[in-house]
């Protein structure tokens, strides 16, 4: 049997990902004529139409789709054999690309690269933050090995560990929190008190499940981009709104007329690692997740 050129299958790949033959060829560092050659090739090596083409545009076939989606399986595994043989079998060397989310990053980069430095310093460590969304699009499509999310999350195709548990606070400024019902019911807020972060972050999600904020009455319209923006809009004392432990644990409320309260006992989002499902660098990513672990408000890994 003849085999496929696996860097003809990097190049349907990746132009499906970028659903154009000029941004794929510039991806791939290759002439436009040369994937258009490629990707041709490939048809005739499988004797079937992988493309309907049309004038200038095309769109995958439903076999098209299906072999891109095993050629990013068989990618990934030739990447991760190139990666072993390099570094003669030893999982503890070599690049490991991470995405991590940015209600976790700032929070935890600078402890995270120091633990590196002292328990895995053969690993080059390549970091990513970004939002749940397009990390997990990165990680199926092989651009990322490894990444930290808050969970509960849907993950199709990839494996979960879950590090620690990060509670959530109520953050009220100290002149309106004279005004707290004690002991503290969230339902009591007034309406649209509570600011949120935007849905892209999922943050957004746990915090209305995990302190029962299902009252979405309560919640403003006026929803931020970033931690250091709900601490802002808090300190005006607009209104409250939660954060993570972990955020608070690095002095996030410095400076300001802020203070925190412990949500209810579950309020707490889960922080753990995502992976592809089939990988070969298990012990690795064990190891990451030892190396992490500790560094969360509340561990949980055994």
């Amino acid at each position: 049997m003849k085999w496929p050129n696996l860097k003809h299958l990097h190049y349907l790949v990746t132009l499906h990902q970028e659903q154009h033959f000029h941004r794929a060829a510039q991806r791939c560092n290759v002439s436009q004529s040369t994937l258009s050659t490629a990707i041709q090739n490939l048809e005739e090596h499988f004797g079937s139409q992988l493309l309907e083409r049309e004038h200038k545009t095309f769109v995958f076939t439903s076999l098209g789709l299906d072999v891109v989606e095993r050629s990013k399986v068989i990618l990934q595994e030739a990447g991760e054999l190139v990666e072993y043989a390099q570094n003669a079998g030893n999982w503890q060397r070599g690049k490991l690309k991470l995405g991590v989310i940015p209600t976790i990053a700032p929070f935890l980069f600078e402890a995270m690269l120091g633990a590196f430095r002292t328990f895995l310093p053969e690993i080059q460590l390549e970091l990513q933050e970004d939002t749940t969304a397009n990390l997990t699009r990165q990680l199926t499509d092989g651009s990322l090995d490894l990444l930290v999310l808050a969970l509960p999350m849907e993950t199709p195709g990839c494996k979960q560990m879950v590090l620690g548990h990060d509670p959530f606070h109520l953050i009220a400024h100290k002149d309106l929190a004279n005004d707290l019902p004690s002991p503290l019911d969230i339902s009591s807020l007034p309406k649209k008190s509570i600011f949120l972060l935007q849905q892209e972050h999922c943050m957004t999600g746990h915090a209305v499940s995990a302190c029962n904020l299902q009252h979405t009455d309560q919640i403003s319209s006026l929803a931020a981009s970033s931690l250091y923006t709900l601490v802002q809009l808090a300190n005006s004392k607009l209104g409250y709104t939660f954060l993570p432990e972990l955020a608070l644990n690095q002095d996030l409320l410095k400076n300001t007329q802020l203070t925190s309260f412990p949500a209810e006992e579950k309020a707490f989002r889960e922080i753990g690692l995502v992976w592809r499902a089939g990988t070969t660098r298990m012990r690795l990513f064990r190891r990451v997740g030892e190396i992490i672990s500790p560094l969360l408000p509340v561990p949980t890994l055994k």
